[in-house]
């Protein structure tokens, strides 16, 4: 068996759509229907099957797909190890991941400084939620990604190191013009009337645990598909919505950011896989740090404390102690 079909497999499989993985993968649909069917015919057994939304494996697909990845990871390390000696230089790209609020800010500015320090280094930035960017570096495709403790929430993995940076306080953007701009920080409740648009599922339920918290509910009307899509329907008057406040600083000019009083708040920490680490992970760390620290002060200045109700987000992994950082 071809291990680029196994990738094809495993690719559909994380992206839960042959026409998503044809695109990832620069295939046709139809030819990615071959692999699969192909693969299906070698193995005697049907290893994907479809519903609502796209395909999904089946149980033996799910064994298939978990050894699969496994080998292919193991594939990809072969190969990099090869590479990393020839000639005697180092020559892997550098992988980054990150969220779409991180990615627009926070990150260029850190590689920046990384390379600045470092020297020319091939690198490559891919935005992503939390949970996918987790499977990514788990997978191998990624060498760091920085990411959130929202809702759901980070898994405790022993396949990887987890460093936090600090916390970023939630606010909300308006369209410019807005009757409550310039006038934070505001209460939930002076808000409870409004309008407002989601896009992912962990900025909705921090918005609906805050109102909840103030007795109020918020009228989450509209669905955005992406951060982008969001702030459009803010910018042209059909809604208001919760943002990071990291985001401030790369939003567009027809909208405007107000504070709340006790904002949500979410964690924002680093991943690297255990084994096989970018030797430009580490320094690419303390850039992070730096740049978080000079966007967001006031968050990367908190530290969890016995008594701080934040002490209960994530800073410990597999019985190891993790220091929050900033």
């Amino acid at each position: 068996m071809e291990l680029t079909v196994w990738r094809t497999f495993v690719t559909v499989c994380r992206l839960g759509s042959l026409s998503a993985a044809a695109a990832e993968l620069n295939h046709t649909q139809s030819a990615v229907s071959r692999q699969i069917a192909g693969l299906e015919r070698q193995l005697g057994v049907p290893l994907m099957e479809r519903h609502a939304r796209g395909v999904r494996p089946t149980p033996a697909g799910e064994v298939f797909r978990r050894h699969a990845l496994a080998t292919l990871n193991e594939a990809d390390r072969a190969v990099r190890s090869a590479r990393d000696v020839r000639d005697g230089a180092f020559n892997r790209p550098l992988a980054v991941g990150a969220t779409p609020s991180l990615a627009a800010g926070i990150v260029p500015e850190a590689i920046r400084g990384l390379l600045k320090q470092a020297g020319s280094i091939p690198w490559s930035l891919v935005p992503g939620l939390s949970a996918q960017l987790h499977h990514r570096v788990i997978a191998g495709d990624l060498d760091l990604a920085v990411v959130t403790d929202a809702p759901p929430g980070l898994p405790h993995d022993s396949r990887v190191e987890r460093r936090f940076l600090g916390l970023d306080d939630m606010v909300v953007v308006l369209p410019v013009g807005h009757t409550q701009a310039g006038r934070g920080p505001l209460h939930i409740q002076a808000l409870a009337d409004q309008t407002w648009v989601e896009d992912n599922d962990g900025s909705e339920a921090l918005l609906r645990q805050h109102a909840a918290r103030a007795g109020v509910s918020a009228r989450i009307d509209l669905n955005a598909a992406d951060l982008l899509g969001k702030l459009a329907l803010v910018a042209t008057g059909h809604a208001i919505a919760l943002i990071p406040g990291v985001l401030t600083c790369a939003l567009r000019t027809d909208v405007t950011t107000v504070g709340l009083v006790d904002p949500p708040t979410r964690g924002i920490y680093t991943i690297t896989p255990r084994r096989d680490p970018h030797p430009s992970a580490a320094p690419l760390l303390d850039q992070l740090a730096t740049a978080f620290t000079s966007v967001r002060p006031a968050q990367a200045a908190h530290r969890p404390t016995e008594t701080d109700p934040h002490a209960a987000a994530p800073a410990f992994h597999d019985g190891a102690t993790e220091t929050p950082r900033a």
